[in-house]
């Protein structure tokens, strides 16, 4: 749960003040608000992170390190013109300052380039939030210890990353917002040869019985991995997706919600959003910012819910809005990111016991991750992909061998329709592992699915 203390330290001890990153920021966002003109309005975004990095390979670390770092994007509008730009940020005041103003002074000069938009959003005096979730991360010198521990001699390859990331926001209105959160992930895969188990264990608390249950069961199945291939002939098989693969295939509707893009003819779920189809009352999808992983409030600044249902027993309650959607098309908005894509997805859980699922599978195929996901026929719905990995045959509820790689192709409007069987009473919780320029925040809360007559096509 937030916590309301300023117990937070520099993340760039070597050039900062003994002043928090947040203070940092909000007395920079002033000075430069300062220097605006009457017609002249900015939005300023930070993102930060005081992180740890191990990478592993055959059981051994390869490279570790601790990375302070944070960037600045100033969205500048004037008139029905706007513009952005991105800076680092050091945390050494003066230079800041200076980096700041000199950016400003760039925009001033590209925006007359700009082309007007109709849609455009100035920022707004609205409510601020400043919101800190502590969790219970490993110590930076006795993390390594505790992540190979349970491994023993097993080919262990993965990443390590734990640590502070922060968030940011304020405008030239008088707003501002600030989020801090803890977090970790150990995204590893165990190899016997060409073939390999891969698993993911992340949270804001490091529970050491857990990540040893977790490396126990992916040892267990690069036992069975060791079995000949069973060969997979194309057809319609009853399919669990484990929740690692259960979220690969939900993660292409995290787009789907949008309702600039149903307007657009863009989603797939159109036809839900239109009432033409539904979805299986088993299934329920929530954005749920309590989870504490990714902040409520946008890029404009605006709030969400804390807690906003999308899909109901498999009927749509409601799309993500933004301001810009919603001035284009006379809605009202629910604080949505700029991509109208969900940023916390929370999927209800079922009544399937984890301990009894090849049972409830009996005869078919046990998915642990999929790749290559892209839509095949949007306004149907249709997904194509392959499996990966750690995937088997089952026969009468027992792992009977691993299979070659299947292409699939199938609509959600089924697999997550009429031939949902069911969903696991134990869910999981898939980070988002991106590292590209930032660590990211945030992942899915789902269970697994079992489906009947799942396509496979080649």
């Amino acid at each position: 749960m937030p916590v309301s203390s300023d117990s937070a330290t520099a993340v760039f001890p070597d050039h900062a003040a003994p002043d928090s990153l947040e203070s940092v920021f909000l007395e920079l966002c002033g000075e430069v608000c300062s220097h605006l003109a009457t017609d002249e309005y900015l939005t300023l975004n930070l993102v930060g992170e005081r992180s740890q990095f191990s990478r592993f390979n055959r059981g051994r670390v390869r490279q570790s390190g601790l990375v302070a770092d944070a960037s600045l994007t100033l969205r500048y509008i004037r008139g029905d013109r706007e513009v952005e730009g991105t800076v680092p940020l050091t945390g050494a005041r003066l230079v800041d300052r200076v980096t700041a103003l000199d950016q400003v002074a760039l925009l001033r000069q590209e925006v007359e380039q700009a082309l007007p938009n109709p849609y455009g959003v100035l920022p707004t005096a609205g409510p601020s939030s400043r919101e800190v979730f502590t969790g219970q991360l490993l110590p930076p010198d006795g993390a390594i210890a505790h992540i190979l521990a349970p491994v023993d001699a097993l080919d262990f390859v993965g990443f390590y990353a734990a640590g502070r990331v922060m968030r940011g926001s304020a405008n030239s209105a008088g707003q501002t917002h600030w989020f801090e959160t803890d977090s970790f992930y150990v995204d590893y895969s165990l190899y016997a040869g060409e073939r390999a188990v891969k698993g993911t264990y992340g949270g804001d608390r490091w529970d050491g019985e857990r990540y040893a249950q977790e490396i126990g069961r992916s040892r267990a199945q690069l036992e069975t991995l060791q079995r000949p291939i069973r060969s997979v002939p194309k057809g319609q098989y009853r399919t669990y997706f484990a929740p690692a693969a259960a979220a690969e295939l939900l993660g292409l509707m995290t787009w789907s919600l949008s309702e600039g893009r149903m307007r657009q003819g863009a989603s797939a779920l159109r036809s839900l959003w239109q009432r033409e189809k539904s979805l299986s009352p088993l299934f329920s999808l929530t954005e749920n910012f309590q989870l504490g992983y990714v902040p409520r409030f946008n890029g404009l600044g605006e709030m969400a819910p804390e807690v906003l249902p999308m899909i109901a027993e498999g009927q749509l309650v409601q799309t993500l809005i933004n301001a810009r959607t919603a001035k284009e098309y006379g809605l009202v908005g629910n604080g949505a990111g700029s991509g109208e894509s969900l940023r916390s997805p929370e999927v209800s859980a079922g009544t399937i016991p984890e301990a009894q699922v090849l049972a409830a599978l009996d005869t078919g195929l046990y998915l642990s991750n999929l790749h290559y996901l892209n839509w095949s026929d949007l306004p149907t719905g249709r997904i194509t992909g392959m499996t990966r990995y750690a995937c088997f045959w089952v026969e009468q509820g027992t792992l009977v061998a691993p299979i070659e790689n299947l292409r699939f192709d199938h609509s959600l409007y089924h697999f997550l329709g009429d031939g949902l069987l069911g969903l696991t009473a134990e869910r999981a919780f898939i980070p988002d592992t991106n590292t590209y320029g930032n660590r990211a925040v945030g992942g899915m809360l789902t269970p697994g699915l079992l489906v009947e007559d799942f396509v496979f096509t080649l």
